[in-house]
């Protein structure tokens, strides 16, 4: 009898220990659902943006470089991100994808031509319609089909300028930001912004700058930080609440005679992004995209 009552415990124990476990192992399946809907939630899913300074600065004869034109340098960036976002998909599984990566000029351009190559750069991968084969569509399009816009600029050669300023204030916010998203802007310029229609001052703030904006607020002595800061140089804020928007800036070439400029250019943007609120940003002069191209991925792959 005894030898029955011990065998009776021992199966008890053992099932109990067997119901522990199973509790334990729920426990640990709904934290790491958890785990997942919090870091999706926060915005796993990428939106990325570019926004594309068709000016002047990629004309190859007034602007030339030996060693790879400024334009060249944009496509290979281009592709630097693009292979990024590739990278995301691969390691995802279908049924969380939902990302999106898509193009923007300011002005948009008149050549029907770059508008319509510019669609073909827009793409939503969702649950519904990912496969390798769109993967490797996307990849493709975004190695080769950028040129031909630069191609194109170059050829009509009619340069309008690059109304950044007013696409921060009018557009960035219904074209760049989602919610549950990890919106990402990537802008290519040479770091001046200037529109002919877009031009205000609100005290020594203003809504562009271009060399001669610099030389002319003597910015190119190693005082000029003191002199931003006294006299409240700057870009006008065109907006507020960008926090949930990350951005990196390439391309950055200024003028050589200053050789402040280029920190000059730098302070304009990064007390622009502090003004409205960017939550992330980063911003790069244009080096080879070879040498560009791990900062791009792990910016973008943080």
């Amino acid at each position: 009898m005894k030898k029955i009552y011990t065998t009776i415990l021992v199966f008890s124990a053992m099932a109990l220990l067997v119901s522990c476990a199973d509790v334990k192992k729920e426990n640990q399946e709904a934290v790491a659902t958890t785990d997942v809907v919090t870091k999706r939630g926060k915005g796993d899913d990428l939106n990325i943006s570019f926004l594309l300074d068709l000016s002047d600065r990629i004309n190859p004869k007034k602007y030339p470089n030996e060693s790879m034109q400024y334009y060249l340098r944009d496509v290979g960036y281009i592709k630097s991100v693009s292979e990024a976002f590739d990278s995301h998909l691969r390691t995802k599984k279908v049924r969380e994808m939902n990302d999106k990566i898509q193009v923007f000029f300011d002005p948009e351009p008149k050549n029907q031509n770059i508008n319509s190559i510019s669609n073909d750069l827009r793409y939503t991968v969702k649950r519904e319609n990912a496969s390798i084969e769109l993967l490797d569509k996307i990849k493709y399009t975004y190695a080769n089909k950028p040129l031909e816009i630069y191609d194109l600029a170059i050829k009509d050669d009619h340069y309008v300028g690059s109304d950044t300023w007013k696409f921060f204030k009018t557009k960035v916010k219904d074209f760049c930001i989602e919610d549950n998203f990890r919106n990402i802007l990537i802008i290519l310029t040479d770091g001046y912004i200037y529109h002919k229609d877009t031009k205000m001052n609100e005290g020594n703030l203003t809504t562009y700058i271009t060399p001669q904006v610099i030389r002319t607020n003597r910015l190119n002595d190693k005082a000029w930080k003191d002199k931003m800061v006294e006299k409240e140089f700057g870009f006008i804020a065109a907006t507020k609440g960008l926090e949930n928007l990350e951005v990196l800036v390439l391309g950055l070439n200024p003028d050589s005679k200053n050789p402040y400029e280029e920190e000059v250019i730098r302070k304009y943007w990064s007390d622009w992004f502090d003004a409205m609120e960017v939550g992330r940003y980063d911003i790069k002069t244009a080096g080879l995209p070879s040498n560009m191209d791990k900062i791009i991925k792990e910016f973008i792959l943080k």
